[in-house]
C-alpha cells in the first residue's frame, strides 16, 4: 500500500495517476512499471525496521515500510511524497463487525477480501452507454459469467472450487470507477448513469463484497455453485 508522509493511504480516489502504475509479481519480489521512470524491482519482504503506523478509513494498523530508495521511486513517479509499506504476515485486520460471523479479516483492502461482479451486470451498465466501460473500472477479484444481469445479487452463499463465500454487503461504488485506467484521465460516467438505476439512499451499488470460510483453491473456469 502506498501511503503520504501522515501514514495515511492513498488511492485512485484523490490520485488518479496511480491507475499508471503496472505491477507484475514474481517468486519473490514485485515489478514495478511508470511512465518515464525506469522499472523499479519490490522484494517482497522489506528490510527490517520499524513498524509505523498507517490508516485506512477508520482503522489504524502496524505496517511495515520500505526504503527510501523505492520511496522515492514512487514519489518521483506520481508527484507526491509518498512512501510503500507492506501487511504484517502476522496480523490481522478485522472486517466490520456487523458483517463478520467468524472474525473474517483482510488486509488494506477497503473493508473485504473479495469482491464479486458478472459479465452480464457490466453487460447491462454498456447499454446504457455511449461508450462502453471495461470491467477494470470495478475491480472484481472474482468475475462470473453466464447468468442474468444482476444475479449475484441474490445470491447469498455459494461454493467455488473447494471454497465458500458468503456476501457480507452490496459495493458502494466511489470515483474510482471514473478513472480510465489505461490513461489515467477521470470523466463523469460511470457513476452517472449508475445512479440513475443503481442507487440505494446516498449509495451507487455495483457487485458484491466478500467473505469465505476456511481455505481453498479456486480456478479460472470453476462453476458457481448457489447454496442458498
Amino acid at each position: 500500500m502506498l501511503v503520504d508522509e501522515a501514514g495515511t493511504f492513498l488511492s485512485q480516489r484523490s490520485l488518479a495517476a496511480m491507475a499508471l502504475l503496472e505491477v507484475r509479481f514474481g517468486s519473490d519480489h514485485l515489478t514495478v512499471r511508470a511512465p518515464e521512470m525506469d522499472p523499479l524491482v519490490v522484494p517482497v519482504n522489506p528490510e527490517p525496521t520499524h513498524a509505523v503506523r498507517t490508516t485506512i478509513w477508520d482503522d489504524t494498523v502496524r505496517a511495515e515500510p520500505y526504503g527510501d530508495e523505492i520511496n522515492q521511486w514512487f514519489s518521483a513517479s506520481l508527484g507526491v511524497r509518498c512512501r510503500l509499506v507492506k501487511f504484517p504476515d502476522q496480523l490481522r485486520r478485522h472486517v466490520d463487525k456487523r458483517f463478520a460471523k467468524s472474525g473474517e479479516h483482510t488486509a488494506f483492502a477497503d473493508g473485504y477480501p473479495f469482491l464479486i461482479l458478472s459479465e452480464a451486470s457490466l453487460d447491462d451498465l454498456n447499454s446504457r452507454l455511449d461508450r462502453p466501460v471495461p470491467m477494470n473500472r470495478f475491480r472484481p477479484n472474482i468475475i462470473v459469467s453466464r447468468c442474468e444481469p444482476f444475479a449475484e445479487d441474490s445470491w447469498r452463499e455459494f461454493q467455488i472450487g473447494s471454497v465458500t463465500f458468503r456476501t457480507a454487503k452490496p459495493c458502494a461504488r466511489c470515483r474510482v470507477t471514473t478513472v480510465d485506467q489505461e490513461t489515467g484521465m477521470v470523466g463523469e460516467e460511470p457513476l452517472r448513469t449508475l445512479a440513475l438505476y443503481r442507487a440505494s439512499g446516498t449509495k451507487i451499488l455495483f457487485g458484491q463484497n466478500l467473505l469465505h470460510s476456511g481455505s481453498g483453491r479456486i480456478s479460472v473456469g470453476d462453476t458457481v455453485h448457489i447454496l442458498n
